[in-house]
């Protein structure tokens, strides 16, 4: 009922358009006091070192796994198709040799909207580092019988696709209702993806750290989360 309550196009990032800025802001000011990954629920500390659950395995990725990296849960690719730069490249995305290049640093170094939507810290969640380079840019889907990748950690990935452990399905849900809602029309999520992320806010409530979180960052960035802000204060918890 409570994503009934919203209205209007919520804003987006309009704050910080420092991806840097954007994840050191997290570290200190938003997650100090819960430094927990979003998929596997393990702890990491102030350097980024990340204390593995019993029976985490990473085969890939390795020597990414001893550290906690911040992922955009809507990868960047996502929305960044969206941009000229990142199709197409810019008269400005030249390198010291003389080669051009699009994509990602393109987008990044022409274009400030594209900047603003990496750097929106409601999109930005902690994981361990093996994780995030196994998920790629991969979208969110049910695997059934598929096994999970990372021994302990429920998290599943396969055929280009990636199914999150039951933990953090309701926090992805109203992250990717939000990106939708504030930065249509740049990004847009399929009918198929619309009707999971629905599926998911009902049937994986918020909690009191995801209502702290967006409280957070609210008052640090500016602009609210409605899809998270509604349910806490339905909750009692906002």
């Amino acid at each position: 009922m409570a994503v009934a309550a919203v209205g209007a196009q919520a804003a987006g990032n309009v704050w910080n358009d420092s991806f840097s800025k954007a994840k050191k802001t997290l570290e200190r000011q938003v997650c100090h006091d819960h430094r927990v990954t979003l998929y596997c629920g393990a702890a990491f500390d102030e350097k980024k070192n990340v204390a593995l659950p019993e029976g985490f395995m990473a085969p890939k990725h390795e020597k990414r796994a001893g550290k906690v990296e911040w992922e955009h849960v809507v990868p960047a690719e996502n929305f960044g198709q969206a941009f000229p730069e990142w199709r197409e490249g810019d008269a400005q995305c030249v390198d010291t040799k003389g080669k051009a290049f699009k994509g990602r640093k393109c987008a990044e170094k022409v274009n400030r909207e594209y900047r603003l939507m990496q750097s929106d810290m409601y999109n930005l969640y902690p994981a361990i580092g093996a994780v995030n380079a196994l998920r790629q840019n991969y979208n969110f889907q049910m695997l059934p019988g598929e096994e999970p990748d990372f021994g302990s950690c429920e998290m599943k990935i396969a055929d280009r696709r990636a199914e999150p452990p039951v933990r953090a399905r309701g926090q992805i849900a109203r992250t990717y209702k939000y990106m939708a809602d504030a930065y249509a029309p740049r990004y847009r999520m399929s009918r198929q993806q619309a009707q999971l992320m629905d599926a998911w806010d009902r049937m994986y409530p918020v909690d009191a750290w995801e209502c702290t979180r967006a409280k957070r960052i609210e008052k640090l960035q500016g602009n609210e989360n409605p899809f998270v802000k509604g349910p806490c204060r339905n909750a009692g918890m906002w």
